[in-house]
């Protein structure tokens, strides 16, 4: 397929950042490529953080005064679930139908890739509706960096939590009953001459600071997962929490002694 080259910057290049109120954002459709889904965990982010990164808008062509969304629909749940009165917005105030799409398809493409079903989805759409056909090759590269689709995720945690087929399953070896006894004696031997453990003596401050260091490291863990909340299997979020509820009893202890 030829691609329709873009010569000219998009008008959305000179787009400013201000506080829009929500009232003012219609709920027109038009540029969602996926379906917001469960926002609780970005609205949970955003409370805490506040909103980091606007929402695209632009003036909304069927409703005059008010803003129609071209890209941040979960920004804009999360803040309505929120029960915010404002969003912080890059408003366009020059865009144009094909600009817009490709604002809204730069952020699901290049930056938010969506699963290998919305990518069919999408596809078909474009062909459907004739908008942004340089889009195509993006969708093609996109589909690459797709996460797995959510039954293939699942087979493959239920593989790792049954584990590998028991090797009972294949046909035994008839027994060697001399190399059996050759294998046993070379047991007895090597047990004879085990070397002693040497104790590894750790200071105080390389204790505090190895044990830190994994906190750190289990908490970019923690952060990936809470990401994919939803995705993980029941049993292995059963075990996550639990593991944190350990951690949660041992805290007052530890603030404890600071004190």
């Amino acid at each position: 397929m030829e691609l329709e080259p873009r010569t000219t910057a998009p008008a959305h290049a000179t787009g400013a950042v201000a506080f829009v109120p929500l009232a003012a954002v219609t709920d027109d459709a038009t540029f969602r490529v996926r379906p917001e889904g469960d926002v609780s965990h970005l609205a949970a982010s955003i409370g805490r953080l506040g909103q980091l990164s606007p929402v695209e808008l632009r003036p909304d062509p069927a409703a005059p005064g008010r803003y129609q969304v071209v890209a941040g629909f979960r920004r804009l749940a999360a803040l309505r679930m929120l029960m915010r009165e404002r969003v912080l917005a890059r408003v366009h105030e020059q865009l144009s139908e094909e600009d817009a799409w490709g604002v809204a398809l730069g952020q699901a493409l290049l930056t938010e890739p969506l699963d290998g079903a919305a990518l069919s989805a999408l596809r078909e759409r474009l062909a459907g509706t004739g908008v942004a056909p340089w889009a195509d090759e993006l969708v093609d590269e996109a589909r690459v960096r797709a996460p797995l689709e959510p039954e293939l995720r699942e087979r493959f945690f239920a593989f790792l939590e049954a584990g590998a087929p028991a090797a009972a399953e294949a046909p035994a070896p008839a027994p060697d009953e001399d190399a059996a006894l050759e294998r046993e004696q070379e047991a007895d031997e090597a047990e004879r001459h085990v070397p002693e453990e040497v104790p590894v003596e750790v200071t105080p401050d390389e204790l505090a600071q190895d044990v830190a260091r994994r906190f750190w490291e289990l908490n970019q863990d923690l952060a990936l997962a809470v990401g994919a909340w939803a995705d993980l299997p029941p049993e292995g979020r059963r075990q996550i929490l639990a593991q944190a509820r350990w951690v949660a009893a041992l805290l007052p202890h530890l603030e404890g002694e600071e004190e």
